[in-house]
């Protein structure tokens, strides 16, 4: 049994085609089974909702009077690159204004396609054929000749979820995550989303006619880091034609802007092993929780982990329950597949055949780069004491070892650091006691695997001269300082 694109466009045409959503073709297999839903059903909706950061549009401003090659471009102070063409531009979602605190690219588009007005600066060469040098003006959708959004990398397939085993709270792309393990974020729609109801890119390639914020768009290839099964696509679609409502302009803290987008996609049912795709549940869609506690590319898997998992809202690590937080809107890929369903129904949204099919399998390479250096490398000895040292010992010990820094350790774990400012300000406050009176408890800490970068920046961050280098347990395996990293710079 088989049906083809344009047996059912006929049948959209004509006005008695059968869509339903991704939802719905889960409850239909489990009621009549795969061979009665494939000659019931014709087209499944998919959505997904959530932050594309790999987004963004571009955009053809037209001729000022005298002409403008423009060298720089600001949208409401949000710079977009004009190495194209004199008043071409493109401009990224994640772009951050030069003078709007949690302001980018993203508010500068959603407000945009929201009918609003933006100031557009410009400063040019001046050349005979572009004399003019700068302009400052004001511009809406209507306005620009073209504005084509243009997205790297959206839809992905399914997302690794993020906890965090460090012992601070950690700003990530995957949102707030708290130390040792206090909760986990994951995003996705799962068993709703478009590549998990076409795993094997059947009917989704290049020339395949998208749901876009609204619009009708089109996957124009593999997204970048596409690597399935955490599959990417490539996309476009007319800026003008687009609703806000399917968009929004967010601010992860700690991290910046990103633009949330919603993408449906039709999924033709083709014959009975479309119908088994589409009938795929959370249960069978794995990926698994990654620890952004260890700041390495490679970040250690904590487990394996069903959709159906993350969205019950709670996981098991490590014995313990911990919550589960999702960044994607369900509701809103809900909508995105009903709107959808709508447009087919009402004849509105044709299908189209795929021209070239989507790459199975792609293996990612990370970047070539230098020998890393890593804390390991260059961490020196650590001269330890416990709670209960007095403060007078520490002041002998730093004066004959010539270090600034003790880390405290108690049963054989960090406990705190102690510094020679720390004895110093004992001293003269008349506290000649025990060294717990006086350490920090609070240590910040670098693991021996650790890029010196990382270490470097944690450094600058809080201000700080030494990191106890520690193990999983926190046992203490050396000290890095400032003048260690120092001597590496020299050499």
């Amino acid at each position: 049994m088989k049906r083809s694109i344009e047996d059912i466009n006929e049948k959209i045409k004509r006005g008695d085609v059968c869509v339903v959503t991704a939802e719905e073709m889960k409850e239909i297999v489990e009621d009549v089974g795969e061979e009665n839903a494939y000659k019931e059903v014709d087209v499944v909706t998919t959505g997904t909702f959530g932050a594309m950061c790999s987004s963004g549009a571009f955009f053809n401003f037209g001729h000022s009077d005298p002409p403008i090659k423009m060298k720089r471009v600001w949208m409401n102070d949000v710079e977009a690159y004009t190495g194209i063409a004199a008043v071409d531009a493109y401009l990224g979602a994640t772009q951050l204004s030069e003078s709007r605190e949690d302001y980018g690219g993203a508010h500068v588009i959603e407000e945009l396609v929201g009918g609003r007005e933006v100031e557009l600066r410009a400063v040019g060469y001046g050349t005979d054929c572009y004399p003019r040098k700068s302009i400052v003006t004001e511009i809406s959708l209507e306005d620009i000749n073209q504005a084509v959004m243009l997205n790297p990398r959206n839809a992905y397939q399914r997302y690794k979820a993020a906890t965090n085993s460090s012992d601070r709270i950690l700003r990530t792309y995957m949102g707030t995550l708290l130390p040792h393990f206090g909760n986990v974020t994951f995003a996705g729609c799962g068993e709703i989303s478009p590549l998990n109801n076409d795993p094997e890119f059947r009917t989704i390639g290049v020339g395949t006619r998208i749901f876009l914020c609204g619009a009708r768009g089109y996957v124009i290839g593999e997204g970048t880091q596409h690597s399935p099964p955490f599959g990417t696509l490539m996309v476009k679609g007319d800026l003008k034609e687009m609703r806000s409502e399917f968009m929004k302009a967010v601010v992860i803290p700690g991290y910046g802007v990103t633009l949330y987008l919603g993408i449906g996609i039709p999924i033709p049912i083709l014959d009975v092993e479309m119908v088994r795709f589409t009938s795929i549940r959370d249960e069978d869609i794995l990926t698994e929780i990654i620890d952004f506690g260890v700041p390495r590319r490679e970040k250690p898997v904590v487990r394996s982990v069903s959709y159906a998992e993350l969205k019950s809202g709670r996981v098991e690590i490590n014995g313990e329950e911990v919550r589960v937080s999702p960044l994607s809107s369900y509701y809103m890929a809900r909508k995105v597949m009903k709107e959808l369903k709508r447009m087919i129904e009402s004849g509105k949204f044709l299908l189209t055949s795929p021209v070239e099919s989507l790459q199975r399998r792609f293996e990612l390479k990370p970047m070539r780069q230098k020998e890393i250096k890593v804390v390991k490398s260059v961490m020196t000895k650590a001269i330890t004491v416990s709670p209960d040292t007095s403060v007078e010992e520490v002041a002998k010990l730093i004066i004959q070892r010539n270090v600034n820094h003790l880390p405290v350790v108690e049963n054989d774990r960090l406990v705190g650091i102690v510094t020679s400012w720390d004895v110093a300000k004992a001293v003269a406050m008349g506290r000649i006691d025990r060294v717990k009176d006086v350490m920090t408890r609070k240590v910040i800490t670098a693991f021996p695997d650790e890029p010196i970068e990382i270490a470097a920046r944690k450094m600058e961050r809080y201000n700080i001269s030494a990191l106890p280098v520690v193990d999983a347990r926190m046992r203490v395996l050396g000290l890095v300082t400032s003048e260690d990293l120092s001597r590496l710079l020299a050499r």
